[in-house]
């Protein structure tokens, strides 16, 4: 039986296995064939162009091509004594799976999952692996959200990543793009009224307006099958800001909602995590509370004011964070913007989160992620421009957060290889756009635009995959050995995971140049400037838990703490 959402057709045949097919009209703007093939394609009214199914589950010869029949049923899953893993306590690991590894597909990530393992990762979140136009790039141009990429493995082959994951007890995050649809093989408006208007990156879809009942229904059956027929533990929600949605009850709230029973019935955690530039703590505040009840957000925030501290960089969004205090409140109330005047905007921005109410770990911190590397005009990472003791500050402040640690692949290890912006559209004219308008942009922002990477050329691919030979390395297996110690800290040391803001005390120079996260009887003295400083801890020292640059033992009994440039200890401290 096939069957399609094409309200406004008149006509609709399936192509299934070469043979053309009438189809019958049914209720709801739906039509149906019941008819038995592998390979189909549907034709509307008189266009003698096939069209892959908008809900195709594989795409064996890409985007534009006859979608293929896929039975989940086929797959021999092992994972069936997973009960799951709640984000409280998690730390998440961001991979992009064509660039993790030389082979770029999930078979060949599956042997690199005993370092996360080792790592100490409890949460594996993928960009996206839906179908888009071309072999290589980032994912988010995805334009036939249920079929999984066709290079990475298919659909076969995440579910064989997810099931590795399980077994060695990782919960696996995917990264959903629901906002918009890539410029290549979006061909959802030839069916019906799935779009409204437009996003910064392609067409928007109609959530509100005249036939988006079944839009809204495309959105949240595509994201309960990641969850249910491919065993996914939670979905990152892309750029949640941009989704236009008027009606009383916001798709994200009827999404939550829908997930939470999903949750019920298979037994195991599901979690959604949005991506949003709002500020708005509705999005993580419970149903019964007035809000959407998803389970964390991005916290872009704190990852600005980090990274204006370790960096000094103040262009563009960073200028706002170059304000004195910026990263102690970001620290304390999660945004910095949060009802107040944003130059970058030139307007008031976000709106307070009542820190005694909210719990930290439904915000994730981190230093590095996709988003802040790729667009960069080079894809540069921190480790390419800041020092290793900036680098390992800034990282002890995140763990030592009350919030949930997120680690850009790489970046555990100050990776010396670049993550740019790549993607492989076959269509010249749309690549040379795409090449032309990414060069213009860093143009106008002082860059040569002979210094951006070509995004369509395979060498900006192979530039940013990750040299695993690194880790071994001097320099890096330093800054590797760090990022265990840390969330083994956070790990055995409750206080160190302990989400609570209300009282959360954050000492800061006026300059910020040094700060003190108090964590119960734990204190993290940082020193992000060059110069030696004393820093009162705010107790005794009585056991020093680990130092970067910073003197050992010797620090017991102090009441303050002497920390040379670009270094910190972490301490616990005594009545």
């Amino acid at each position: 039986m096939f069957t399609v959402w094409a309200p406004e057709a008149e006509r609709v045949r399936v192509r299934v296995d070469g043979a053309d097919h009438a189809m019958t009209a049914a209720t709801g703007g739906w039509w149906r064939a019941d008819v038995t093939g592998t390979d189909y394609a549907f034709l509307l009214g008189d266009d003698e162009k096939p069209l892959p199914d908008p809900r195709s589950l594989r795409q064996p010869h890409g985007v534009h091509e006859a979608s293929r029949v896929y039975d989940h049923s086929a797959f021999a899953w092992t994972d069936s004594g997973w009960t799951g893993r709640p984000l409280p306590g998690g730390v998440v690991y961001e991979l992009h799976l064509g660039t993790f590894t030389g082979g770029g597909t999930f078979d060949s990530a599956i042997e690199r999952l005993g370092h996360l393992v080792d790592l100490g990762i409890t949460h594996v979140e993928l960009l996206p692996v839906n179908s888009f136009d071309g072999t290589a790039g980032w994912g988010y141009d995805g334009v036939l959200w249920g079929a999984v990429h066709e290079p990475y493995g298919g659909p076969d082959g995440l579910k064989r990543f997810v099931d590795a994951c399980h077994a060695r007890g990782l919960a696996v995050v995917l990264d959903v793009v629901y906002n918009h649809l890539g410029p290549s093989g979006a061909y959802l408006d030839r069916f019906g009224p799935y779009f409204a208007g437009a996003t910064d990156w392609g067409a928007g879809l109609n959530l509100d307006g005249p036939g988006s009942d079944e839009v809204r229904r495309y959105v949240i059956d595509n994201a309960l099958g990641w969850l249910r027929d491919f065993h996914a533990d939670g979905l990152r929600l892309d750029a949640v800001h941009a989704l236009v949605d008027k009606r009383a009850t916001h798709l994200l709230e009827e999404l939550a909602a829908e997930v939470e029973e999903l949750s019920a019935a298979v037994r195991r955690p599901l979690t959604l995590i949005a991506e949003s530039d709002q500020n708005d703590p509705k999005l993580v505040t419970t149903r019964e509370g007035g809000g959407y009840g998803l389970g964390a957000q991005w916290s872009d925030d704190l990852h600005h004011a980090l990274h204006v501290r370790l960096t000094g960089e103040t262009t563009g969004y960073y200028t706002d964070f170059a304000a004195p205090g910026a990263l102690p409140k970001t620290l304390r109330e999660v945004f910095f913007h949060n009802g107040t005047w944003s130059s970058f905007r030139e307007r008031t921005h976000g709106r307070p989160l009542d820190t005694r109410k909210a719990l930290g770990h439904r915000f994730l911190a981190y230093l590095q992620n996709h988003d802040q590397i790729g667009n960069r005009a080079t894809g540069d990472r921190l480790s390419a421009t800041v020092s290793p003791g900036k680098l390992a500050c800034g990282a002890a402040v995140v763990f030592c957060s009350p919030y949930t640690p997120m680690v850009f692949m790489g970046e555990e290890w100050a990776a010396s290889t670049p993550w740019q912006f790549f993607a492989s559209f076959p269509d010249p004219v749309l690549a040379e756009a795409v090449r032309t308008g990414r060069r213009r942009e860093f143009g106008r922002h002082g860059w040569g635009e002979a210094d951006v990477p070509d995004p369509m050329d395979p060498a900006t691919v192979a530039r940013s995959r990750l040299d695993w030979a690194e880790p071994g390395r001097e320099g890096h297996r330093e800054m590797l050995e760090l990022y265990r110690t840390l969330i083994r800290l956070r790990r055995e040391r409750p206080e160190l995971a302990d989400p609570r803001l209300a009282g959360l005390v954050v000492e800061a120079a006026p300059d910020d140049s040094w700060l003190v996260l108090h964590r119960g009887a734990l204190r993290l003295a940082c020193n992000f400037g060059a110069e030696e400083v004393t820093v009162p801890l705010g107790g005794t020292a009585d056991e020093v838990l680990l130092t970067w640059g910073a003197p050992g033992p010797d620090l017991a009994g102090q009441a303050a703490v002497r920390l040379p440039g670009e270094s910190f200890a972490l301490v616990s401290t005594g009545p």
